[in-house]
């Protein structure tokens, strides 16, 4: 199944998502209104609405309550999305000036804080205390996420692990919410919600192993921000720490000295993108994901077959192809 295919079994459920981030975006004051507009009118595939939307028609639900978690979702996602830039103080988001870049700090921050606070107030609609339960969740870990990820910037001593628990508290967390909410919202047993949090794990586990390879093999065009920007900002990811694993002290230096100077004064970004290559370490965060990738698959296999079961089979491929 293409990626056109999977997105067309729930196009026209999209389009209400859209309508409905719009209608509550336009409902804040301008300011705000401003600023969300902006955030979601820059692109993405609305990954995050389609998972929730796929897995709801897997478990054979549809309507009102998938489309508002589906708004939900994004604007959770849009809300982390505009704090991130903040912090990082990013000039770029997806090839186009960031919000904070245009609005400021301040004004960002705080519309970051309402589209948060709207979409709990959508949440609270369902009357679902599971609901909250996820949401909470997921929002708590990703908080955290950011947190961790402030405390390790500038530390060249970073583990596997620690990667990966990073990676599931700013991205997987998200993507397992948005599969199990589908299962919620239909009332599965308890064995099928897991099944489906669990595939949203490892394929957001996938993405963002993906991610942390694109800043690396991507163009500036791609990417929509210059590459090895992870690094600059004094952020250690897996490509790097696999390729530290086998390198001896001069190539440590030379990475602290990008640490310590906070861009690439003294050293180019072409010596680092040649040391994750020769060292294998491309190779490796690229079997990484592929091996999330299936155990994703592998999570869907006991459960009923359709025409949403194979879409969500087919989800953690075209994950892996956004490196293409």
């Amino acid at each position: 199944m293409t990626v056109k295919e999977i997105f067309e079994l729930v196009r026209d459920d999209l389009a209400r998502v859209e309508e409905e981030i719009a209608a509550q975006s336009n409902s804040a004051l301008e300011p705000v209104s401003e600023i969300g507009n902006y955030l979601l009118s820059g692109g993405g595939k609305r990954l995050r609405p389609a998972l929730l939307l796929l897995s709801a028609r897997f478990c054979g639900v549809r309507g009102e309550g998938a489309i508002r978690l589906g708004a939900v979702v994004e604007l959770i996602h849009s809300a982390t999305l505009v704090h991130d830039d903040v912090i990082d103080d990013a000039n770029l988001r997806r090839g186009r000036a960031s919000a904070n870049s245009r609005w400021g700090n301040h004004m960002s921050v705080l519309a970051g804080d309402w589209l948060y606070m709207q979409s709990f107030q959508m949440a609270l609609r369902e009357r679902n205390f599971r609901v909250l339960d996820i949401l909470i969740d997921l929002t708590q870990n990703m908080v955290e996420g950011e947190l961790m990820q402030l405390t390790q910037l500038g530390r060249l001593e970073q583990t596997e692990a620690e990667a990966l628990d990073l990676a599931y508290r700013k991205t997987a967390c998200l993507l397992s919410g948005c599969a199990q909410l589908g299962a919620v919202l239909a009332d599965r047993d308890p064995l099928t919600e897991q099944a489906l949090a669990e595939y949203g794990k490892y394929s957001g586990l996938a993405f963002q192993v993906v991610d942390d390879l694109l800043d690396f093999t991507a163009s500036p065009k791609i990417l929509g921000k210059p590459v090895l920007n992870d690094l600059k900002d004094g952020k250690i990811t897996l490509p790097l720490i696999y390729a530290l694993e086998g390198s001896g002290p001069e190539e440590r230096r030379m990475v602290n000295t990008i640490l310590d100077e906070k861009g690439f004064v003294s050293v180019r970004r072409d010596q680092i993108t040649s040391l994750v290559r020769t060292t294998g370490a491309i190779e490796r965060t690229r079997r990484l994901a592929q091996d999330f990738a299936a155990k994703a698959k592998a999570c869907l296999l006991d459960l009923s077959d359709s025409d949403y079961r194979r879409a969500l089979l087919a989800l953690p491929d075209f994950i892996l192809e956004r490196e293409n």
